[in-house]
């Protein structure tokens, strides 16, 4: 069952909204909003957190036949749902070509939540897929590697790395589409100062102009003993928690817990293969090979109409990408919460099983 608590946070958000600069064209897009009878003040926009993901495509189970370039699969998607995650800037650094060309691709209200580069999420970084002179600059060892991790990077060219991250999203940004940036964070990144200050770093020096989101994957920070204080934290820096859904009884396991702390709530579904959760050596798409039921999505309802009701926007993404699980599943929430992501009658239909 997903958790409902009533604390600080969530109920004093009112006095933590944004400034004037984020009710720009980007954030103020929605509407009021119906699901249920119950009156919320948030969109709540759904959609998936890939396009591209190899399995939807040879599925054959969204795309028409004729859609066959990721220009035509990009304008497909924004037809059928308001919102994506990018995930393809966790692997390398986003460009602002590339950036530049998705704001081309899609309506003029869509937007892209980007998942941040693993170098600042602390994960390990393939040495490759470092920008070429930052590969050369490093020192002689660390160009031996297979990967890095963030502290391996002399001051420099961590805030060269930061430096372009943060100008590839202009494009997106400069449109109004850019959601938020997602951080997802290890296992090891444990509660504490030294990973509560890398967080205000990130948010107040790095990203400044931008909403920065956290997800954790260790579940000491949503503990009895620390859960108040991690949200505390959060609603004090005006930071996103993702809540989640995902398989229960691991280290890596946070409890579905939701909780407003920013004017962007934000909700991902893992699926709940617990027999592949914490395996080493399989792909994404088998981590996250899981189909809701219908009752599963049901328990959500109420959860994210309490989110919608206390937050300003609510983007709910499907990331169990393998095949057309994501697209099915984020195709009935939609339709559950009488939300943005069902399509109008005219709209491309994709098939749905």
């Amino acid at each position: 069952m997903v958790s409902l608590s009533n604390h600080e946070p969530g109920s004093s958000l009112d006095k933590l909204r944004m400034s004037g600069k984020r009710q720009s064209a980007q954030r103020g897009r929605g509407g009021s909003k119906m699901a249920a009878g119950i009156a919320m003040t948030a969109r709540i926009l759904v959609g998936t957190c890939s396009w591209t993901d190899p399995t939807l495509i040879e599925s054959g189970g969204f795309y028409p036949a004729e859609v066959t370039t990721p220009a035509e699969r990009l304008r497909f998607y924004a037809q059928n749902f308001p919102i994506v995650e990018v995930d393809s800037t966790y692997y390398g650094l986003p460009s602002e070509r590339n950036a530049a060309l998705w704001v081309e691709r899609t309506p003029a209200d869509f937007t892209f939540d980007l998942k941040a580069y693993a170098l600042f999420t602390h994960h390990p970084t393939q040495v490759r897929s470092l920008p070429k002179d930052v590969r050369e600059a490093l020192d002689a060892d660390a160009r031996q590697k297979t990967n890095v991790y963030y502290r391996d990077l002399p001051s420099e060219l961590r805030d060269e790395m930061w430096r372009r991250f943060a100008s590839a999203l202009l494009p997106l940004d400069s449109a109004g589409k850019l959601g938020v940036v997602l951080f997802q964070f290890p296992p090891w990144f444990m509660p504490g100062a030294e990973s509560t200050d890398y967080i205000r770093e990130v948010k107040e020096e790095r990203l400044s102009q931008y909403s920065v989101a956290v997800e954790f994957r260790n579940n000491r920070w949503l503990s009895e003993m620390n859960r108040q204080r991690t949200l505390r934290f959060l609603a004090q820096e005006r930071i996103p928690f993702v809540c989640v859904d995902e398989p229960q009884g691991f280290r890596s396991s946070v409890p579905p817990v939701a909780e407003v702390t920013a004017p962007d709530a934000l909700v991902r579904f893992h699926g709940r293969n617990r027999e592949v959760w914490e395996r080493k050596g399989i792909s994404a798409s088998e981590r996250f090979r899981y189909l809701y039921s219908q009752d599963e999505l049901k328990e959500w309802v109420a959860p994210i109409q309490k989110l919608a009701q206390e937050a300003e926007r609510v983007h709910v993404l499907m990331n169990n990408c393998y095949q057309d699980y994501a697209v099915r599943n984020a195709r009935q929430v939609a339709k559950l919460l009488g939300a943005a992501g069902e399509p109008p009658p005219s709209a491309p239909q994709p098939r749905l099983l």
